[in-house]
């Protein structure tokens, strides 16, 4: 696919998303001012096309809870109740629209996970970051929850060689499939993805995003 056509998609859905969604942001905003204070919304650097790092921006969905001797409680511990509904709905990653209309991020793309990861990466799964992250995947709409670490690194990969405007309609169309119906994408079991400790890793650890 054209990176040109891709990225003028891109602008242009996720400014009309934000002026279209605006009220409901500013509602999910005030809410969380409401009931877990400031700040409303989570930054954290993530990479992005190459590797190169930027800030992501999702709606914040825990409590700064700590415990004097151990410091910020886990994060099961921390998600709070409007935190899992956000999480369920999918619509904690609405402010990534922002970063999608700045050129930081796609509708479409493998998912940004963390800075620490980048050194972690085989020659293969660094070939993920050959295009830029994305809000929603091809990983996400193929077992987001249930995914371990290599079956997640295979879809992305699959995704990076295989990109067209087709498929990333499939995948939109599919996410919002899921979002509706709550199937798939939503975060069972886990407040937050285990730690990708680096290589092929096989076996029981499960990805979830």
């Amino acid at each position: 696919m054209n990176s040109l056509t891709k990225r003028s998609i891109d602008l242009v859905a996720s400014v009309l998303g934000l002026a279209l969604l605006s009220p409901l942001m500013l509602a999910i905003a005030l809410t969380i001012l409401c009931t877990m204070g400031r700040p409303a919304f989570f930054r954290q650097r993530r990479p992005g096309y190459r590797g190169r790092p930027f800030w992501l921006v999702k709606f914040r969905t825990m409590s700064n809870t700590r415990d004097p001797d151990v410091g910020l409680l886990s994060d099961d511990l921390r998600l709070t109740r409007l935190g899992r509904i956000l999480r369920r709905t999918s619509l904690d990653e609405l402010p990534e629209l922002w970063n999608v209309a700045k050129g930081q991020m796609s509708l479409v793309g493998p998912r940004p996970l963390l800075m620490e990861y980048m050194d972690r990466y085989t020659p293969e799964q660094e070939r993920r970051h050959h295009v830029k992250p994305g809000i929603t995947g091809w990983a996400q709409i193929n077992g987001r929850n249930a995914l371990t670490w290599e079956q997640k690194f295979a879809f992305d990969l699959w995704y990076v060689d295989h990109r067209s405007l087709w498929l990333d309609l499939r995948i939109l169309l599919r996410t919002l499939w899921q979002v509706l119906h709550r199937d798939g994408i939503s975060f069972e079991g886990s407040a937050t993805m285990p730690k990708f400790m680096g290589g092929e890793e096989k076996g029981g650890n499960r990805c979830v995003d």
